[in-house]
């Protein structure tokens, strides 16, 4: 493929990108038969990926137990109302599976990391199988917040809470430091929706 052709289905693009995993899914399954770890994750993959695409967002990959999935790379291109349908889906997520019995005897915990940032978008990638759908570091930074969220939380990155503040309440946590960041990162965990406009 050319360049010129390769350019033509990639573009640059602000996105929100959401992480979410189980938490203590190693120790979860250590003992137990692929078969039920299986199980286990059909279930599991199965209520998030069905939440993510009623909030808007598309699935990027699925890795071990661990969801990523991109809000606002359609054509309209990206707005605070992506994001937050970003950390809707987050707080939908956790809701969807509280009480749920995975594998029909495992209730999980999860956290989820929420990070906004430039981007290249190639969406024929996912098509083809290759590499991932989006490029950027907002990815790695999407990834390590949801490492060091606390449980059963959804945090944001200061980027995300600035374009969705007037339509997502937070509470200011601490910043951490991560591996591979130069800089602390702050933290905002995400309560509830608010400002919810009427439709006259």
């Amino acid at each position: 493929m050319t360049a010129i052709a390769m350019a033509e289905q990639e573009r640059r693009q602000t996105v929100t990108v959401l992480f979410i995993d189980i938490v203590g899914y190693t120790s979860l399954i250590d003992d137990l038969d692929c078969a039920v770890v299986r199980a286990l994750q059909r279930d599991y993959f199965g209520i998030v990926s069905e939440v993510v695409r009623s909030g808007g967002g598309v699935v990027e990959k699925y890795v071990g137990d661990a969801v990523m999935a991109v809000f606002g790379t359609d054509e309209t291109g990206f707005g605070p109302d992506a994001a937050a349908s970003a950390v809707r889906v987050g707080l939908s997520v956790q809701e969807a599976l509280r009480g749920q019995l995975l594998a029909g005897r495992f209730a999980v915990r999860t956290r989820v990391g929420i990070a906004t940032g430039d981007v290249i978008v190639d969406l024929a990638a996912t098509r083809e199988f290759g590499h991932g759908m989006i490029s950027g570091s907002v990815v790695s930074t999407a990834a390590r917040l949801q490492a060091y969220a606390p449980h059963d939380t959804v945090v944001v990155c200061s980027s995300t809470r600035s374009v969705t503040d007037e339509l997502i309440a937070y509470q200011e946590l601490p910043p951490v430091r991560v591996a591979g960041k130069p800089y602390p990162l702050d933290l905002f965990r995400a309560l509830e929706p608010q400002g919810v406009l009427c439709v006259a």
